[in-house]
């Protein structure tokens, strides 16, 4: 998969390179690239150290490609550009897919089964997760459970959103200020006890 991506960025970025603005790369990037980058993230999301940043690397290689930003760091390409790390990009896609659960979008006997809890709280949201223990690292960084801390650290405000782009909006603003969307070392503040250090440290 690796290898069909950085074909991909080569053979449609690499040949336009004299002549590709940052428009250019957006578009190209996004419409070719960046979806095999994120194809099935509810399913493969990386949780190691060593795999995040390997497969962040191809978006760092990636824009590098423009000649204007190569003499700046990832961080502040990413600026330039307006374009996500790809780690923000995995909690902003399992986020909205938890969104489609709460709000009924996918039928209920063929989606992850996720417990929504019955006891209302003055802290988090109305569609608050319960938290089951996980002992191993296979289980814990799992779908069904990564995403119960940072889903319920998301306001009402957020949550209760009547479509779904209408939640991407929400939930983009609400986490606008966070380091994590344009650095992928960074850990996702969820203001419910700090950093959340979702991933594993393990190479």
């Amino acid at each position: 998969m690796t290898k069909s991506i950085k074909r991909i960025v080569y053979w449609v970025l690499l040949r336009e390179i004299l002549y590709m603005d940052k428009t250019t790369f957006i578009l190209l990037y996004k419409a070719m690239v960046r979806p095999h980058l994120e194809y099935a993230n509810a399913v493969w999301c990386p949780y190691k150290k060593g795999d995040i940043e390997f497969v962040e690397k191809v978006q760092k290689r990636a824009t590098k490609l423009i000649i204007s930003l190569k003499h700046l760091t990832y961080t502040e390409r990413l600026k330039q550009l307006q374009l996500p790390t790809l780690k923000y990009r995995r909690l902003r896609g399992d986020m909205i897919e938890v969104f489609k659960m709460a709000h009924k979008y996918y039928d209920i006997n063929a989606a992850v089964k996720v417990n929504f809890s019955m006891f209302s709280s003055t802290r988090g949201n109305k569609y608050k997760l319960q938290k089951n223990a996980s002992r191993y690292n296979l289980r814990k960084f799992s779908f069904s459970s990564r995403i119960v801390n940072i889903w319920n650290s998301l306001p009402d405000t957020v949550v209760d959103a009547n479509t779904i782009n209408t939640f991407k909006r929400r939930l983009d603003k609400h986490w606008l200020n966070q380091d994590v969307v344009y650095n992928f070392y960074a850990e996702l503040l969820t203001g419910t006890g700090g950093a959340l250090n979702q991933y594993n440290d393990i190479v």
